[in-house]
């Protein structure tokens, strides 16, 4: 589809943002206060579907209105989950699903999201539910994080979680680059309060797309260092977000989830 349809078709999803769905309460009101920005439901919220967008709950050394998990979520995660309803034949459901780090629940969501990985506090008990989680298949991708203290410190949680693993650079001709897109030329999503500057964010200079992988080359983490995607699928619909940015997001995301359910 081409870049302005895929934002064309998001019309759909900026209207859902904003519906009511009467007076049953929202889907996840539990954890609105932790979320950077919360949204109404729309009116099938509660649908049951092949698919839902999962995001990683998870702990953080920061404080404040919002946890770092909860950026830009959830009117992210749910104007992705329209585009993704839009370009592929997956049966997605409106809304996102939460899963807590410390919850079993984890094994039943082969795919996963999570942002500000460079804050990440795991216990050794998460850190071995997230290597039974691996083990079994599943699959990570992580998102705007930025700087290499920040990569230190994501580096150490991979390191117990996922002991003697590999972590690569994919190059162009990566699988994961072409499951429904050619992303062979790569570029840069920025995050909104960068965008029209120098792009840079907390000393993140050059992006990176890197991959943690098993001993038969499948990524197990999808790494988007240096970027924030989650941005631009939460500002798709804003004129002062550039659109190519936000096209290039949603095929990367696109293409992050098909791999993960044929690979």
């Amino acid at each position: 589809m081409a870049a302005r349809g895929m934002l064309a078709a998001l019309g759909l999803g900026a209207v859902l943002l904003g519906a009511q769905h009467g007076s049953r309460h929202r889907r996840w009101e539990v954890y609105e206060p932790e979320m950077q920005t919360p949204v109404e439901d729309p009116p099938d919220a509660w649908e049951k579907t092949e698919f839902a967008f999962a995001r990683l709950r998870f702990r953080s050394p920061y404080r404040g209105y919002y946890q770092r998990w909860g950026i830009d979520t959830n009117r992210a995660d749910r104007l992705f989950s329209t585009a993704l309803r839009r370009l592929t034949r997956i049966h997605v459901r409106s809304v996102e699903e939460i899963i807590d780090i410390d919850s079993d629940e984890i094994y039943n969501w082969p795919f996963l999201y999570a942002v500000a990985a460079g804050d990440m506090v795991v216990s050794d008990p998460q850190a071995a539910r997230l290597r039974e989680y691996f083990a079994r298949g599943g699959f990570l991708m992580v998102d705007d994080f930025h700087g290499e203290p920040e990569w230190a410190d994501f580096m150490a949680v991979i390191r117990r979680v996922l002991p003697g693993h590999q972590v690569i650079d994919l190059e162009e001709d990566a699988p994961i680059f072409h499951v429904v897109y050619d992303l062979a030329k790569r570029v840069r999503v920025p995050g909104a309060n960068v965008v029209y500057g120098g792009q840079v964010e907390r000393g993140g200079v050059d992006p990176r797309w890197r991959a943690v992988v098993d001993e038969k080359g499948r990524v197990q983490v999808a790494i988007c260092f240096n970027m924030d995607l989650g941005d631009a699928w939460e500002f798709a619909d804003d004129p002062r977000y550039p659109e190519m940015y936000a096209s290039q997001a949603f095929r990367m995301g696109v293409n992050y989830i098909l791999y993960s359910m044929t690979h």
